[in-house]
């Protein structure tokens, strides 16, 4: 009998059939195992981070050109520092910077802690790279509301006035990590579409009836989830795009960094075997150099 799993790593697009309202949905499984098993996360940053993949997969698969998409998130709370990368080409890579002690300090009580406490005060963005020989386009939001998702509500309703509605989910299981995002937006009101609030009103219902379980069941693929949440207005989808674990570190790159200090710096890096050695953050990868293919 032929294997009836619903594929996981794609992000697609969808639209309410006959409403302005329109949407996107992720579902990540192998992808988002290996970006977090390269890391001992403890299980609240591990979730944070995934959360912060399905949302770059959900927002920088809406791009119309070659480029990348980042979302990240600074603060003063046990993690310092939360980002995902998406490029267009469907790959994803992201950390966090955290101080473990602090993490597990909040880490006690019987609910797991939230964007808002890991993060503590500090500042949301998302930044569009269209490469280098373009300005990047970055916009910021206070950090607001106890999850990711919130944030990136708020980040839309602040600094594009689209209004959105966003949940992301992220578990562990037997087969590893999974994670899942969905999104809806409301399109603009104009001669054509007339008033759209009643249309985003109802979507929206339909929306609080999504569970986060739903999200990262691997027995339950996104057209089903599809139909099972809009079957009464119909629901249109325009194909989907593969997602996939992938760093941009590589041995010239990291060379290239090392040669940008000077030598005493250098030397201050070598260690007992005469190496030197990098960890890229992304994928926890580590490159030894010897000194002097870095040249005087």
């Amino acid at each position: 009998m032929p294997d009836q799993t619903p594929p996981d790593d794609l992000v697609g697009a969808f639209q309410i059939e006959g409403e302005p309202v329109r949407g996107r949905i992720a579902r990540l499984g192998a992808a988002i195992d290996a970006i977090l098993s390269a890391h001992a996360y403890p299980e609240p940053v591990a979730n944070l981070l995934g959360e912060a993949c399905a949302l770059a997969a959900l927002v920088g698969s809406n791009l119309q050109f070659e480029g990348r998409l980042i979302v990240e998130a600074r603060g003063d709370g046990p993690v310092r520092y939360v980002v995902a990368d998406y490029d267009t080409g469907g790959s994803l890579r992201g950390y966090c910077r955290f101080d473990a002690g602090e993490v597990e300090a909040i880490s006690g009580g019987f609910v797991r802690p939230g964007a808002r406490a890991l993060l503590g005060k500090g500042v949301f963005m998302m930044t569009v790279d269209q490469g280098p020989d373009m300005d990047r386009y970055q916009g910021m939001t206070d950090i607001q509301g106890e999850t990711l998702a919130l944030c990136a509500e708020q980040y839309f309703a602040q600094s594009e006035q689209t209004p959105t509605r966003v949940r992301l989910a992220v578990s562990r299981g037997e087969t590893g990590w999974r994670a899942g995002g969905f999104l809806i937006q409301s399109v603009a009101a104009d001669a054509t579409r007339g008033e759209t609030l009643e249309a985003w009103v109802r979507t929206q219902a339909f929306f609080e009836t999504l569970g986060e379980d739903e999200l990262v069941d691997p027995e339950l693929g996104s057209d089903q989830l599809l139909f099972r949440l809009f079957h009464e207005d119909g629901v249109r989808v325009f194909g989907s795009l593969p997602l996939r674990a992938a760093c941009r570190c590589s041995q010239d790159r990291i060379e290239t960094v090392l040669k940008s200090f000077d030598a005493a710096e250098r030397a201050d890096m070598v260690e007992g075997d005469g190496v030197i050695r990098v960890t890229c953050e992304f994928c926890a990868r580590v490159y030894a150099v010897a000194p002097e293919a870095l040249g005087a």
